[in-house]
């Protein structure tokens, strides 16, 4: 696990450049996540599963057991998509808890909503939800979609209560240049081609693809890490999972 260092501080806005291949500027990059998300979400359980060869559920609780969830929480799934966070996080905090998930595609939501989860739509720039409302927020693999890192954390940290926690689950490109290329190889050829074996829609290999494009072009995990610290947070850490999974935790100050 490491820490922040004090001499890497500099908070980022935009965790990736425009990627031309898709959008042009921040409000292109707005329009294509939320169609493409909403294109593709009938079949994003089943291309998670290849994905994570089975694993992802398992892995999803363990990652919210070690940032601090636990029974009687209240927490706010951002980015909740089809809810395979949620879903984890229901079991975890029991009856006497509670879980929102916010989304801004009405096709992500609509899949949640099969599971009987406690959804909201909105954007995780401006949550639709009072100032220190959750013990636990969870924004699973969804940063590199964002438009203003600096902006989102701080809202984060205006709906948690004092002391409350937070955990960002992201792919983050390995170090190594073999491991990195074996990444690439199938993420960006291998699952895509899986996918239009699979899916329904023509955009789900595109989703694919463009998950592997974002992940190559996000801002190191330092600048995440002092971007979360520029907008409050104490505490923050990244515990490093297989080489790729980053979990990055932290507590409102």
């Amino acid at each position: 696990m490491s820490n922040l260092s004090p001499g890497k501080r500099t908070p980022v806005e935009s965790p990736v450049p425009a990627l031309r291949e898709y959008y042009a500027d921040a409000e292109g990059k707005r329009r294509f996540t939320r169609r493409i998300f909403d294109s593709s979400a009938p079949d994003y359980d089943r291309v998670d599963r290849l994905l994570a060869f089975g694993s992802g559920s398992w892995y999803r609780r363990q990652a919210l057991l070690r940032s601090g969830l636990a029974g009687g929480m209240r927490m706010l799934d951002v980015a909740v998509g089809t809810g395979l966070v949620a879903r984890e996080a229901v079991g975890i905090v029991g009856e006497r808890g509670g879980v929102i998930g916010v989304d801004p595609s009405a096709g992500m939501l609509a899949q949640s909503e099969l599971h009987g989860l406690t959804l909201a739509r909105g954007r995780a720039e401006a949550l639709p939800f009072a100032a220190g409302a959750f013990d636990f927020l969870c924004l699973g693999y969804a940063l590199r979609h964002l438009a203003d890192l600096e902006t989102v954390f701080r809202e984060f940290r205006r709906v948690l209560r004092p002391g409350g926690r937070m955990l960002v689950l992201e792919i983050t490109r390995p170090e190594g240049r073999v491991a990195t290329a074996v990444l690439k190889a199938y993420l960006h050829g291998v699952l895509p081609a899986l996918a239009r074996l699979v899916a329904h829609s023509r955009d789900t290999p595109t989703l694919y693809r463009y998950y592997w494009d974002t992940i190559e072009a996000c801002v190191p995990p330092a600048r995440i890490m002092a971007t979360l610290a520029a907008a409050g947070f104490a505490g923050v850490s990244r515990n490093l999972v297989l080489g790729i999974f980053s979990e990055y935790s932290a507590c409102a100050a």
